[in-house]
């Protein structure tokens, strides 16, 4: 594995942490602008890594907000819209498709796996750590995760192998 993967990693893990304590803790978000601002920085076509960035993200944004207003995600106040930790997250998120998580899109079946198992995982730690609410409970919401994130990841690897 190279450096910049390996740099695509430490940035991202870094970079979630600092978004989930950045729920309770605003200063730590400047933390997560910091890595996502390191991986643009990296990136050879900057423009390019932007607008691939936000495509990913928007999906995410998309998603999540549909099952917040859905009621899977409780964020402790009435709302419609993503709090902004979690809005940096997917920018975050979508900054590994094309670096440290690509090795997954060579088989729908592998990002299909890696998705039902990674994702409600992330979305389970990132709801203790940050105090989001689960109403639905622990195990439906769970398992809709993990169905989602099996469509979900192959589907945005899609997205980041577009062209444009």
């Amino acid at each position: 594995m190279n450096r910049r993967l390996i740099g695509n990693a430490v940035l991202f893990q870094i970079g979630w942490a600092a978004c989930i304590f950045g729920a309770r803790y605003p200063a730590w978000l400047l933390l997560a602008l910091g890595c996502l601002a390191l991986h643009v920085a990296w990136a050879p076509v900057r423009i390019r890594e932007c607008r691939q960035l936000l495509k990913i993200a928007a999906c995410g944004w998309a998603l999540d907000s549909l099952l917040l207003n859905l009621g899977v995600f409780d964020f402790g106040e009435p709302r419609w819209v993503l709090p902004g930790w979690l809005a940096l997250l997917w920018l975050l998120f979508a900054s590994t498709l094309r670096q440290s998580l690509a090795w997954t899109a060579s088989h729908f079946w592998l990002a299909a796996l890696v998705g039902a198992l990674g994702g409600p995982l992330s979305y389970y730690a990132g709801a203790r750590l940050a105090d989001v609410g689960l109403p639905y409970g622990l195990w439906p919401s769970l398992t809709l995760l993990a169905l989602l994130w099996a469509l979900l990841l192959p589907a945005l690897h899609r997205v980041a192998r577009s062209p444009k």
